[in-house]
């Protein structure tokens, strides 16, 4: 075998920046997106939609969530192929300019009241925006903070993209609470709901602040030096590496799980038909707390994928999730709020973090430099396309009035979950594969003693550089 320096790219790798530019982006971002879930869930049946029937409401406004992974596969595409032809960066800052600006948009629309059925058709215009701009951003930030990484370590440092959507989303739930807890009922649906959506003007300057700082990754450098970006990297990103698309397009159904806790289990905890009766303010500490488990499991997670490679923390989390969501319903069912919190933080902050730290390294892994973005972007946004359809679904099928809901849902859950673990299982592992033999499939990965020893260089040098 050729010395490392053969496989691994030339260049200056700015493993902190980069890290920590793709933590605060993808936080920064991912506030704004799930501002939006919480208010789909809560808020936007009761002001955006016609007063009747309220299980058409909660399927109307849980529709226009499922509506923003709509248009993520038409943003992977675009995105995608900015992404490997114009680099991380680039297609990094493309994104939160899109994505603050519809955010704003939101807090500024007009109710169903004011305009009639306008106030819908401008909320699904947001939203397609919304997942747009969010089709690149996971592929992207994953890709720049992979790159930069040193070999080892690309586990637990791309762990921390995710760490950052997690902190996003306490940072949405956090700032409904305070709002959802003191302000009257009246004013909080009049006026109070848009405070958090307007807020997202600080996501423009600030993202902008924070990605303009970090280079462009050694390894596209590489690429583009050498005349080898594709013209069409989409097109290429099949052509090469369609078996490893559908396996992360599989492996992404587990949005299920965030799916159930974050959007599903909010409607069916408190929307009136449903006659649960968990008071908002209360709910919304679940998830909340769920999240800040998680931020702090991530990295640990993240580090052990490096030591005993990416596919059993992924198919360990994806059954033990499946199979704890029974329990997080069940808990809900009863309006059992400790049972409730405990479930969620089993299910949502320690087990599904095996699936949620590893795969911002496990998916780009499967590809090359060439068509990384694109090939990840494409599958995982085409995957959690399938899965923001569920909420209508669950609605569907288990309205306000059903019996045995946690049985129902939690059956497809895990039935989902099932089918995300069997693809991981179907991957070939990629943490002791050089960067540039990547997407490779006949890569010969260092061998583990070696490897191990070249992760321990890598670990003193970071601490004596510290």
């Amino acid at each position: 075998m050729a010395n490392t320096a053969t496989h691994e790219p030339h260049g200056r790798h700015q493993s902190k920046k980069a890290t920590a530019s793709g933590w605060i982006g993808s936080a920064l971002e991912y506030y704004d997106f799930f501002i939006y879930a919480t208010a789909a869930a809560l808020i936007f049946p009761q002001i955006f939609f016609p007063k009747g029937d309220p299980q058409i409401a909660i399927i109307a406004s849980l529709a226009t969530y499922g509506v923003g992974y709509v248009a993520r596969p038409i943003g992977a595409f675009v995105l995608g192929h900015w992404g490997d032809t114009h680099g991380r960066k680039n297609v990094l800052i493309m994104c939160m300019f899109l994505m603050g600006f519809s955010t704003v948009a939101v807090g500024l629309l007009p109710t169903y009241d004011q305009v009639g059925l306008w106030a819908p058709a401008l909320l699904v215009l947001m939203r397609l925006i919304q997942g747009f701009a969010v089709a690149g951003e996971i592929s992207g930030a994953s890709s720049m903070i992979l790159e930069h990484a040193p070999f080892g370590r690309r586990g637990f440092f791309a762990s921390f993209t995710l760490q950052g959507v997690q902190a996003g989303q306490i940072l949405a739930a956090a700032v409904f609470l305070p709002l959802a807890h003191y302000m009257p009922a009246e004013q909080f649906n009049s006026w109070g709901w848009r405070i958090p959506f307007l807020l997202s003007f600080l996501v423009i300057v600030a993202g902008y602040i924070i990605r303009r700082e970090v280079d462009e990754t050694p390894a596209f450098a590489e690429v583009d030096k050498a005349g080898k970006v594709p013209k069409a990297p989409v097109v290429q990103a099949v052509m090469e590496s369609w078996r490893d698309m559908l396996r992360v397009m599989c492996c992404s159904l587990m949005n299920v799980i965030p799916v159930v806790t974050t959007i599903f289990g909010a409607a069916y905890a408190v929307q009136p038909g449903y006659g649960i009766g968990f008071e908002k303010d209360v709910y919304l500490w679940i998830p909340v707390m769920g999240n800040i488990v998680a931020v702090i499991v991530i990295p640990f997670v993240g580090n052990l994928s490096d030591k005993i490679g990416r596919r059993i923390p992924i198919m360990v989390g994806a059954i033990g999730a499946g199979l704890l969501s029974f329990g997080y319903l069940y808990a809900i069912s009863i309006h059992n709020v400790p049972m409730a919190i405990i479930m969620s933080l089993l299910m949502w902050g320690v087990v599904y973090q095996g699936y949620n730290a590893v795969f911002p390294s496990f998916y780009p892994e499967m590809f090359p430099t060439r068509t990384r973005v694109s090939g990840m972007a494409i599958s995982q946004n085409l995957g959690t396309l399938v899965t923001a359809l569920l909420p209508a679904l669950f609605v569907a099928v288990a309205p306000p009035g059903a019996t045995n809901i946690p049985m129902l849902i939690g059956s497809i859950t895990l039935g989902v979950c099932v089918v995300a673990a069997i693809a991981a299982f179907t991957a070939r592992e990629t943490y002791r594969v050089h960067m540039n033999d990547l997407g490779d499939a006949d890569a010969v990965p260092v061998p583990k003693p070696e490897y191990d020893r070249l992760r321990e260089q890598t670990l003193a040098g970071a601490a004596h550089a510290a």
